[in-house]
């Protein structure tokens, strides 16, 4: 009896059952996780320390510090003097300088409303019919920007790690001196791209149009932003598993490292919650001025939360130096179609420990979700609806994504609801968008999980076809399924949310209640 056969009729006996189980992660005995990891200690992360204050702790809500209602034409000026106002008052105990509350009715923002310091939130009062309106007006131009300034702040002599390979989803490592360094100290986890590494992903013969297409530069650097759990001897702990794996073999010299930083611009405490965002809807092509509705950069512990938008592009950024940020409840929708070539992507992530939550994407040609260059996970996307396509990383290895209990509908080939792919020479060299990341119990009509050199990409109790063609258009090759990173297909495993589970392990019932479970 063929393997394949031998699967299908495993995968059959389960169907009937009607609960799957991973040899990944699975509950062993007293109903505690349990986890897999391949020969060399690879394995899938443990992912619940994405979100607010690193998962498991309620969003705040935070004291009304001055409220503002709606006047005659552009408010720009009048609600940047209130959020002013709140910047300007110390910050409590908590961390907070307090909210700044619109109320019900409709205000027009013709420009760029800015939160720049920790402890302020614009609140309006709901996103209903009846809440806070915010109708965009003039030309095309971002809502809010939330951020700091600066960057990391390398501090110290940095330690190299002598750990030959450091599995992906682990939490320690060995390293040369731990001089300078205690528990505590925030931490950069230092992985440098090698011309060597480059080869092993087979990325140094990207070809577009007859012309060479880069990858990744070598001597770019991926940092996992970390703390210091505990040191003994040489060997350090993290706060946060790390979302890679560390293979001296390809990464010396320079080698892997890391490095205590400062980041003094960074703020904290600081949200979005409880409105509508209205903008002209307008079908342009992503080159051309767009109507957004965030970015953030330089923050921790942040939060987006029940707000509505509608016809925004490219609707929130999240830069690089964000951690530890919630999006819940956050719903786009979009009256018009885009036709350009390239399509925009509401919900782009950047940085790490980001949990968007509960929310969803309405309207066609869009990305509902992607990461960007080099991001370090874990960020998680949970309970996400989408009507069309659905999470696609975008490029250039992003590593530690889980996408646990969505759905995605409507998708098709060149439009998946799900890709954890090598996009090959689109763009100028997308190449291999993501590894180490992770499908849990996902509904969609077209997938593509692909497995890059050295590393794995998991679909996981997940429904739906397998993509026929790349991403130039030209077949794919037959995906490897049954793999032992394909588990259970078209039959959902427990636990239903992998997240939830994680959550739950790590901090108890009340962490997952916290956020509403």
């Amino acid at each position: 009896m063929t393997r394949l056969v031998v699967l299908f009729l495993f995968a059959t006996v389960v169907a009937l059952s009607g609960e799957g189980q991973s040899k990944w992660v699975y509950f062993g005995a007293g109903q505690r996780l349990h986890y897999g990891a391949d020969a060399r200690g690879d394995r899938i992360m443990d992912f619940s320390h994405a979100g607010y204050k690193g998962g498991g702790v309620s969003l705040p809500r935070v004291r009304v510090a001055r409220e503002v209602r709606p006047a005659p034409g552009d408010n720009t000026g009048h609600l940047q003097a209130a959020i002013d106002a709140v910047v300007g008052l110390p910050l409590n105990q908590d961390g907070f300088r307090g909210a700044v509350v619109l109320g019900p009715g409709t205000y027009e923002v013709g420009d760029t409303l800015k939160i720049g310091a920790s402890g302020v939130v614009l609140r309006g009062s709901g996103s209903g019919q009846d809440g806070t309106v915010i109708r965009v007006t003039g030309a095309p131009h971002r809502l809010l920007e939330i951020s700091g300034n600066g960057s990391w702040e390398p501090r110290g002599k940095a330690a190299a790690i002598t750990t030959s390979y450091v599995a992906s989803g682990a939490d320690s490592f060995e390293v040369d001196s731990v001089t300078g360094f205690k528990p505590g100290d925030r931490i950069l986890v230092q992985r440098p791209v090698t011309e060597a590494w480059v080869r092993f992903m087979e990325m140094d013969r990207l070809v577009r149009d007859g012309k060479p297409q880069r990858w990744i530069k070598p001597g770019v650097v991926h940092s996992a932003d970390r703390g210091i759990k505990s040191i003994s001897g040489k060997r350090v702990t993290l706060d946060v598993p790390l979302s890679d794996s560390y293979d001296a073999k390809h990464l010396n010299p320079p080698g892997a490292s890391i490095v205590a930083y400062g980041f003094p611009g960074r703020i904290e405490q600081v949200g979005l919650e409880s409105m509508r965002v209205i903008v002209p809807a307008q079908d342009v092509p992503i080159t051309k001025g767009q109507y957004t509705l965030l970015r953030m950069n330089a923050v921790s512990d942040g939060w987006v939360r029940d707000v509505t938008v509608e016809d925004t592009q490219n609707t929130i950024t999240i830069g690089h130096s964000v951690r530890r940020v919630t999006l819940e409840n956050v719903h786009v929708r979009h009256a018009l179609p885009f036709s350009g070539a390239a399509s925009p992507a509401d919900f782009a992530i950047s940085g790490t420990q980001i949990l968007v939550h509960r929310s969803s994407v309405s309207g066609k040609r869009v990305w509902p979700v992607v990461t960007q260059a080099g991001v370090t996970g874990p960020n998680v996307i949970l309970h996400f609806k989408a009507d069309e396509a659905g999470v696609a990383p975008h490029q250039r290895w992003a590593t530690g994504l889980l996408v646990d209990s969505s759905e995605f509908t409507n998708g098709t080939d060149r439009r998946p609801g799900l890709a954890f792919s090598n996009r090959e020479h689109a763009g100028s060299g997308h190449g291999w968008s993501a590894g180490w990341s992770v499908a849990w119990n996902v509904k969609t009509d077209v997938l593509v999980v692909q497995q890059p050199p050295g590393a794995k990409n998991w679909c996981i109790g997940c429904t739906g076809r397998h993509a026929t063609i790349l991403w130039h258009g030209g077949p794919i090759a037959v995906p490897e399924i049954p793999s032992e990173t394909f588990e259970s297909p078209g039959v959902p495993v427990t636990p239903a949310s992998l997240y939830l589970a994680q959550l739950r392990e790590r901090l108890g019932a009340a962490g997952v209640k916290s956020i509403g479970y």
